[in-house]
């Protein structure tokens, strides 16, 4: 694990934008096309904001999310809608977005589908990722339903997992999906993120999630 610490989350949203934009323009350079695997939340959408206006060819890079809740583009809580409204705009406009999301009631219905339309973007050119205070990424829920099997080198793409800190049910990729990309970046802010990440040293996958990408993964912290 790289760990690299910014003086204030401004200077960290304007070097980790540089970062990705470079990542993902060697992606481009080296394979003629690039995927973008990008987290929800509140945390990113500075980083969005700076990326969005970035100069690149858009056009072949590919877009998706980490994990979604199972609920419409409507909601508030919908992760497809803040990246319509933070990342995909402006020049970012041109990419083209790979949904987690369909019309249906669980997303058991629409698993299958979603995977074979996530299948040719693979592996990821560019993750990144948040992490909750308990150590979850994407959906990696410690204590979710079926997060041994979805952290087990033998998961599927894409997996439905239920948990009692995740509200809705969540569709999320699996641990060898995100441990397969190219490039790895982690996002926290504040102190206590910085604990839980230290701490995950002493604990297993199934209490920490996050320990399945660390390895090989660059963390962006400021306070």
């Amino acid at each position: 694990m790289n760990f690299v610490e910014y003086p204030d989350r401004e200077f960290l949203t304007l070097a980790l934008a540089d970062r990705l934009a470079g990542d993902l323009a060697q992606a481009l350079r080296q394979d003629g096309r690039a995927s973008f695997c990008v987290p929800g939340g509140t945390t990113p959408g500075p980083v969005f904001d700076t990326l969005s206006g970035v100069d690149l060819d858009w056009s072949r890079v590919s877009v998706f999310l980490n994990d979604e809740r199972w609920v419409p583009e409507t909601s508030p809580r919908s992760n497809t809608r803040l990246l319509r409204e933070r990342l995909l705009r402006s020049k970012a406009a041109a990419a083209t977005l790979v949904p987690l999301h369909a019309d249906a009631p669980l997303p058991e219905d629409q698993l299958e589908a979603l995977a074979e339309g996530l299948a040719p973007h693979l592996p990821i050119s560019v993750l990144l990722l948040g992490m909750g205070a308990d150590m979850h990424v994407a959906s990696l829920f410690p204590g979710a339903d079926r997060l041994a099997e979805a952290l087990s080198p033998q998961a599927p793409l894409l997996m439905a997992l239920r948990s009692d800190a995740a509200g809705e049910p969540r569709i999320t990729l699996t641990a060898p999906v995100l441990r397969g990309a190219m490039a790895i970046h982690l996002l926290i802010t504040g102190a206590e993120k910085r604990n839980a990440l230290q701490r995950a040293a002493t604990l297993s996958d199934l209490e920490a999630p996050v320990r399945t990408v660390l390895a090989n993964a660059t963390v962006h912290w400021a306070e």
